[in-house]
């Protein structure tokens, strides 16, 4: 059996406490990190190795990989937010994130791309994000690429991403090579349910096992639920266990820190925001919170396409992404197991029936559509239900809906093109279909509605957006948060759009800027 490197850590002594072991007294750090996903990881890990004490806190459960088993039935309660079942407040949407120690970088599938330059040139030319040129940046992506072994993956590509591949070959449309966060990957294909090999070069393999060997503490299964602010700064935390991880009747505790740093996701920060009454004189908390809303299509093939072997993401195309109209969409396809694909199948019955029984042929491709670049465009708002706990919600309008039309017939042909038998675009009145003009004809005419029309997303990005005017923004470039002194946010919820990239490794960059700063800035 591998050695647990977590496991062995906390046998040397690392200072990890949970609901079921708390600390007889709680000093007062320099740094409390709220999460410990992209932003929250490498942020403890600058600031630690900086001789700050910092103290992590993630309201997940530290699990590590003596628990990955390669079973979606563990993993999805045990790994993600509302076990893998969150969804925007009119359930037109499922929304896949983490929710463990490492966050969504332990159960993400790998896939690294630095922040398309398109993207950094619409911010600084509408965001007043002058400082974050292409050529800023490229040595904090350098830095982050070398720390977290990320490369281009050398690997032939299995059969579904191969299916992308050739689907782009035939139709003369571009397509790249994944980079992935990998370091003697065993190419299993379980990402998303923890790497039981700790190859996945992600917080939790990484970044938190250095801090921890900084002397910075953790603390999980507890939630920060408010933050005490007075007279211009953050002066403490009210924390309360995690019901997932709650035994014992645990205590709910108040905390102090010199300085905070807001990494908790672009859901569960603005919701953390809100429910803490902070400072916010342009309403801006939870606005612009943004997407990649990700449109599916199924297709069978006359071969084995077995996608849950293998590297999850391995090839890509953004032939589709910068339209000169429209919402564009990056194409790639997930990894399949049985859970995720019966969940996201639509239909019922025989149909449904029919598809799982050729599960072992059946290929899927993902179009992420980019938010946020025109006025069309303006994402969704965080809000708090009645229990004050998170809830995003995600409007569409008929621009989104275009968009979805285009990225449905886009991946149809291609799935023909690579050879499939008949193609399956996910939408409750759509069949199989068994010719590229057949599938034409049926995708145009699709009422194209929420709940109707199948819709998910792994990337959250936004909802407390920097720039570079304070009359249009929260926090400035390096994540300072305008109206509190002590506060920063370094994590995806700045982005102040989409990206066009799976966004990972754009956190990875802005997080080594900011917390760099803010280091020299404590020290």
């Amino acid at each position: 059996m591998l050695d647990d490197p977590i496991a062995k850590g906390l046998a040397a002594g690392w200072q990890h406490y949970s609901p079921e072991s708390l600390p007889e007294r709680w000093p007062e750090f320099d740094v409390v990190i709220i999460g410990s996903g992209a932003g929250g990881g490498i942020s403890a890990k600058i600031l630690s190795e900086a001789g700050l004490s910092v103290l992590i806190i993630e309201s997940g459960l530290l699990r590590s990989s003596r628990d990955f088993n390669l079973q979606e039935a563990q993993a999805y309660p045990d790994l993600y937010q509302e076990a893998a079942s969150r969804k925007t407040k009119d359930k037109g949407i499922g929304i896949l994130q983490g929710h463990c120690v490492g966050g969504s970088t332990t159960v993400n599938w790998t896939t690294s791309i630095r922040t398309p330059n398109a993207t950094l040139q619409h911010w600084q030319d509408e965001h007043g994000l002058s400082a974050l040129s292409e050529q800023h940046l490229q040595p904090y992506f350098e830095e982050a690429e070398q720390l977290l072994n990320i490369s281009p993956w050398q690997v032939p590509p299995n059969a579904n991403n191969r299916a992308l591949q050739q689907g782009c070959e035939q139709l003369g449309w571009s397509h790249q090579v994944i980079s992935r966060n990998v370091k003697g990957c065993w190419d299993l294909g379980y990402c998303g349910m923890g790497c039981p090999t700790n190859a996945k070069q992600s917080m939790l393999t990484t970044c938190i096992p250095q801090a921890l060997e900084h002397n910075a503490w953790l603390l999980s299964g507890y939630q920060v639920w408010t933050l005490e602010h007075k007279q211009g700064r953050v002066t403490g935390l009210s924390l309360k266990p995690t019901l997932a991880s709650a035994s014992n009747n645990p205590p709910s505790f108040s905390l102090s820190a010199k300085h905070v740093v807001l990494a908790a996701g672009s859901i569960n920060g603005p919701a953390l925001m809100l429910r803490s009454k902070l400072p916010d004189p342009h309403q801006f908390i939870g606005k612009r919170t943004f997407l990649h809303p990700v449109l599916i299509s199924g297709a069978l093939m006359p071969f084995k396409v077995e996608g849950h072997k293998g590297a999850p993401q391995s090839v890509y195309s953004d032939q589709h992404l910068w339209p000169r109209q429209g919402l564009g969409y990056k194409l790639e396809v997930p990894p399949l197991h049985p859970i995720l694909v019966a969940t996201k199948l639509c239909g019922f019955g025989e149909l449904h029936q029919q598809l799982m029984q050729q599960f072992n042929q059946l290929q899927v491709c993902l179009a992420l559509l980019s938010d946020g670049f025109d006025a069309h465009s303006q994402g969704g708002q965080v809000e708090l239900r009645d229990d004050g706990s998170a809830l995003l919600d995600y409007p569409f309008n008929d621009y989104f809906w275009d968009g979805a039309r285009r990225a449905l017939l886009s991946m149809a042909e291609l799935q023909f093109a690579a050879g499939a038998e008949a193609v399956y675009p996910l939408h409750e009145q759509a069949g199989l279909c068994f010719s590229w003009p057949e599938a034409k004809a049926l995708i145009e005419t699709l009422p194209m509605k929420a709940l109707q029309t199948k819709v998910v997303s792994a990337h959250v990005m936004g909802g407390c957006p920097m720039g570079g005017d304070i009359q249009r923004s929260l926090v400035d470039d390096l994540g300072r948060y305008r109206h509190l002194e002590n506060l920063s946010v370094i994590d995806g919820s700045i982005l102040p759009t989409s990206l066009g990239a799976n966004p990972q490794l754009t956190i990875y960059a802005l997080a080594l800027r900011a917390s760099k700063a803010l280091a020299q800035q404590l020290s």
